[in-house]
C-alpha cells in the first residue's frame, strides 16, 4: 500500500527552492529517488533529501511545457517523519521558498531586503529602494 501524497505548488523557481532546504540544511538532488514507507521510492526531477527516513520528490506538471511550470510535491507523511523537519504541509519550506524567492526577485530590481524572524515564528521581509 502506498503512503504517499500529491500536493500542487506554486513553486516555479529552483534556485529559491535550493536556498530553502540549504537553510533548512537539507540537499537538493537533481533526477533521484525519494524514499519512503517500506523502502517504496518515488522518481524525482528534483528530490529534497531528509535527514529522516523518507524525502521529498517535486515534479512539474505535465500539463505545462515552459520553465515556469509548477511543482508538485510527493512525499510520505506516515509517522511524522517529514513533519519534523519542514513543517505540517510543508509549512516551512514553502515559508522559506517564499522568503527566498522574494529576496531574488527584490535582489535584480535593486532593492534592499531586510528579513526580521518574528516571536511566532512568521518572517518579516522589508524592501525599499
Amino acid at each position: 500500500m502506498s503512503h504517499f501524497v500529491t500536493i500542487q505548488t506554486q513553486i516555479r523557481d529552483v534556485a529559491a527552492l535550493e536556498d530553502a532546504c540549504a537553510e533548512l540544511g537539507l540537499q537538493l538532488l537533481h533526477n533521484a529517488e525519494a524514499r519512503g514507507y517500506a523502502n517504496q521510492t518515488r522518481r524525482g526531477e528534483l528530490v529534497i533529501r531528509l535527514k529522516g527516513p523518507y524525502d521529498i520528490a517535486a515534479n512539474r506538471e505535465s500539463d505545462i511545457g515552459d520553465e515556469s511550470a509548477r511543482y508538485t510535491l510527493t512525499t510520505d507523511w506516515w509517522g511524522g517523519h517529514v513533519e519534523k523537519e519542514v513543517g505540517p504541509n510543508y509549512g516551512r519550506l514553502l515559508q522559506l521558498y517564499g522568503v527566498h524567492k522574494t529576496m531574488r526577485e527584490a535582489n535584480k530590481k535593486r532593492l534592499r531586503v531586510t528579513r526580521r524572524q518574528e516571536i511566532d515564528g512568521s518572517i518579516r521581509l522589508t524592501l525599499a529602494a
